[in-house]
């Protein structure tokens, strides 16, 4: 801002300069103009002092030789006349005066004509006549003469005191101008420098901060992979004693029936039930943990070849469920393999689970192609694929929305519906190491609606990215 306003201040000091320049040769031009005025003036009076002159000789000498000045001047005052008017053209007054000056003039030249004129035998007396009226015509013409160039020389000194006015009010506008200019441009280079030390320390603090940010990304490297290996060792081992509960109580069950009473053989299902319930989970929290970036493992892929092999691996139940999948045109486009299948199938799953009673599954899955712009958190110019999964299921409330994706979140107590509360949140992991979105729509008892968006050329794959994507669409789905 600083800047700007020195620069206007120096763009109204080259137009006040540019100002008084014009200013000053229209000065100088109409104190030129008086100048040639006066001049045009003194050449008439000289004039009408030659034809006075002119004609006093001839009449004391009688010789021609006196006349041709006075014949000269008399056959160029006219024209002196004329350009005196012309110059006077501005000023009315003048103007008056000038017509004047004419009629004295031409009273002069008719009365130096008669003097000509007067025979050598014309009385003394007559001569003297006429030699006095000629010095009064003259001495008028003087007069006159000399009023006008008074006023002239009036306002050649007005206007030369208009111009040395004008020039020092410029002078004194310029000079502060450029003091404030030179203020102006003193307080812009503080402030700049100000500026230039506050980012030199800012970007010397960001660069500390992006050294520990470093260190603690390294540390969460190891941390996570830590966790991971922890995650499987654990899972792994939690397996081994689940895997002996469960075959100890199906050989409890099948050699001792009737060692065990009915209270028993309830408690021992009871047992059974828990365990394989807690064997899925373990396993679902192992899928959880084990889906990470593998940049290496993106490929081109058809999606209906994928979505055929989870309709294969889902068949029995699809069959006892008696439903009916419809599937649309599906699109080729840069995926995991293994990962897509996963997503597909814990949705589909999903559909076939959460039925209503006595209605058959119909669920529809179907794909379009978009773009980023219609969806928060992607590339607006990046083209996607939106792949929907519909089903005429229970639904659910859409409050709930931003609960479904998060791990262990359920709806619906265990007893009514069976799983573990991480499909989805394994969904949502898978959609965010794809750089893509997931939402749903629904209404209780209207079924439910998954809306997947998925990238068609994969141009970037990170943790940050996917950390960053899981982010955007845990707060989208708000």
């Amino acid at each position: 801002m600083s800047f700007v306003l020195a620069i206007l201040l120096i763009s109204i000091g080259f137009a006040l300069s540019a100002y008084s320049y014009i200013r000053s040769q229209k000065d100088s031009e109409r104190i030129a103009h008086t100048f040639r005025v006066i001049n045009t003036l003194e050449d008439v009076l000289s004039l009408a002092k030659d034809i006075e002159t002119g004609t006093r000789g001839y009449l004391i000498t009688h010789k021609t030789i006196f006349l041709e000045p006075c014949t000269s001047a008399a056959s160029r005052v006219h024209p002196e006349l004329r350009t005196l008017r012309a110059l006077l053209d501005d000023n009315p007054a003048q103007q008056r005066s000038t017509d004047t000056l004419t009629r004295l003039i031409n009273a002069k030249i008719a009365i130096s004509t008669r003097q000509v004129r007067l025979s050598r035998r014309a009385p003394d007396s007559i001569r003297q006549a006429y030699l006095l009226i000629g010095k009064i015509r003259m001495d008028d013409i003087r007069a006159h003469a000399a009023r006008m160039i008074a006023v002239e020389q009036d306002l050649m000194q007005q206007r030369r005191a208009d111009a040395h006015r004008s020039f020092q009010n410029t002078l004194v506008l310029i000079f502060a101008l450029s003091l404030l200019t030179f203020a102006v441009l003193l307080i812009s280079y503080n402030l700049l420098d100000r500026e230039l030390r506050r980012r030199a320390e800012n970007e010397t603090q960001l660069r500390q901060y992006e050294h520990e940010l470093q260190g603690k990304i390294q540390q969460l490297e190891v941390s996570n992979q830590e966790l991971e290996r922890f995650a499987f060792v654990a899972s792994h081992d939690m397996q081994e004693p689940l895997r002996k509960i469960q075959t100890f109580g199906d050989l409890l069950n099948q050699n001792y029936p009737s060692q065990v009473d009915s209270n028993g053989r309830l408690y021992l299902n009871k047992m059974l039930t828990s365990a394989d319930r807690m064997s899925k989970l373990i396993r679902d929290l192992l899928s959880f943990s084990r889906l990470k970036n593998e940049p290496d493992a993106f490929q081109r892929i058809s999606l209906g070849d994928v979505l055929d092999r989870v309709l294969m691996d889902l068949e029995v139940p699809i069959k006892k469920n008696s439903a009916t999948i419809n599937v649309g045109v599906m699109p080729v486009l840069d995926a995991v393999p293994s990962q897509l299948e996963q997503l597909l199938c814990n949705l589909i799953s999903n559909a076939l689970k959460y039925t209503k009673s006595g209605v058959s599954p119909i669920i529809t899955i179907s794909a379009k192609r978009v773009y980023g712009a219609a969806y928060p958190g992607l590339h607006v110019d990046q083209a996607y694929y939106e792949l929907s999964i519909t089903d005429n299921g229970i639904g659910f409330d859409e409050k709930y929305l931003d609960r479904i994706f998060d791990v262990f979140q359920r709806l619906h107590a265990k007893a009514e519906y069976e799983g573990t509360g991480i499909g989805l949140a394994i969904c949502k992991r898978v959609v965010a190491y794809h750089q893509g979105y997931i939402t749903a729509r629904s209404r209780e008892g209207l079924g439910t609606t998954f809306i997947i968006i998925l990238p068609e050329n994969q141009v970037m794959t990170s943790a940050a990215v996917t950390d960053t994507v899981e982010t955007r669409n845990s707060k989208a789905s708000l």
